[in-house]
């Protein structure tokens, strides 16, 4: 009887020996099955380099990004690496010129611009956009001491800075055709309580934050002229890339990611 019981007992401890070694097999095996579905995934993303997504921006835009102690921060930067670290790529953000950053993407310098470009139709005739990554609008800014602009028919005539290549030279053309570009709208600003502008036509987030940050004295007039989504450009018939994008800021707004960086950066989430 003893003798029948032992040897129930080993076959119970090797049957239960068997099968842990088959879900420690199971669970290697679909790791493995993971990783090789997302290598492949990655692979057709025609990356401009292997097991990174390369993104750009100007690093002149506060708090949205710029440089300190000469690395990339702000808010693009986080969400950047965010998205990169959701599609399984090392983030790599690195700056160029706003008014060739278009080209430079087209000539495959990197993969992504994830730098608060606004998605418009003349853009997407040249680039894909994914879904928006936050909501701002074009706004009109002037000096806190300027009487003579109170709504934007007062701007008829008046010298009207904006950043080179943005949307807002076309939102000056409707005013003016005294405009002055500038390769940074934090630079534009600046010229308004000295004088040398009349107004400034930027976005929502950076005029206010400019009067935070350096305490500028400034304001807006009325309302947003526009509503603006801000997102991701890549190249077009990237599609895969395209998707992975999409999904990982699905992603983040679903399990409050996006929300935390947003809060950090703006006190509040700027896609609700």
């Amino acid at each position: 009887m003893k003798k029948s019981l032992f040897y129930l007992l080993l076959v119970i401890a090797a049957l239960m020996v068997a099968c842990s070694e088959k879900d420690s097999n199971k669970k290697i095996e679909t790791a493995a099955n993971n990783k090789e579905q997302e290598n492949s995934a990655t692979s057709e993303m025609k990356l401009v380099n292997d097991g990174k997504l390369t993104f750009a921006m100007s690093g002149l835009l506060k708090p949205l990004n710029y440089k300190e102690n000469e690395k990339l921060v702000g808010f693009d930067v986080e969400i950047g690496n965010e998205i990169s670290k959701r599609i399984g790529l090392e983030p790599n953000p690195v700056t160029n010129p706003w008014e060739t950053i278009l080209q430079g993407l087209r000539g495959e310098k990197y993969d992504a611009i994830i730098g608060s470009m606004t998605a418009t139709e003349e853009r997407a005739k040249q680039v894909d956009f994914s879904d928006p990554y936050y909501i701002s609008g074009a706004t009109v800014f002037i000096s806190s001491k300027n009487t003579d602009i109170k709504s934007f028919e007062d701007l008829k005539g008046k010298t009207i800075g904006v950043m080179q290549a943005s949307t807002y030279v076309e939102d000056a053309k409707k005013y003016t055709d005294k405009i002055k570009e500038f390769p940074s709208e934090i630079y534009a600003l600046q010229d308004l309580p000295p004088g040398r502008l009349d107004a400034v036509i930027t976005d929502k987030i950076v005029g206010i934050s400019a009067m935070k940050e350096s305490g500028l004295e400034i304001e807006t007039v009325g309302e947003e002229i526009k509503r603006e989504e801000i997102a991701v450009a890549i190249n077009k018939d990237n599609q895969v890339l395209l998707d992975a994008i999409n999904k990982a800021i699905a992603d983040m707004v679903a399990d409050g990611t996006y929300k935390e960086i947003s809060t950090k950066w703006f006190g509040k989430d700027l896609l609700e």
